[in-house]
């Protein structure tokens, strides 16, 4: 049961990782990238390792995805020229 569970899980984060290649804007990007993060912290549980999935929740999901958040926040609307 869980090899299907994790296989599942796997093949989302391939295809949130595509997703956020070719993303047409940031914001979807950035929250691909948290996908990623989340399902791998998931499946790091399901492989009883709980103290590397709170690390990847924490930093992973949490902390990098706020601060390419706050990033874009304060970038937004400024061109190069």
């Amino acid at each position: 049961m869980y090899v299907i569970i994790i296989s599942v899980l796997g093949i989302t984060m391939i295809f949130a990782a595509f997703m956020a290649i070719y993303a047409k804007k940031l914001i979807t990007a950035i929250i691909s990238l948290g996908l990623i993060g989340l399902f791998a912290s998931i499946i790091f549980l399901l492989l009883a390792a709980p103290d590397v999935a709170i690390t990847e929740a924490a930093i992973g999901s949490g902390l990098s995805i706020a601060i390419y958040l706050f990033a874009l926040r304060h970038t937004e609307g400024q061109e190069e020229k």
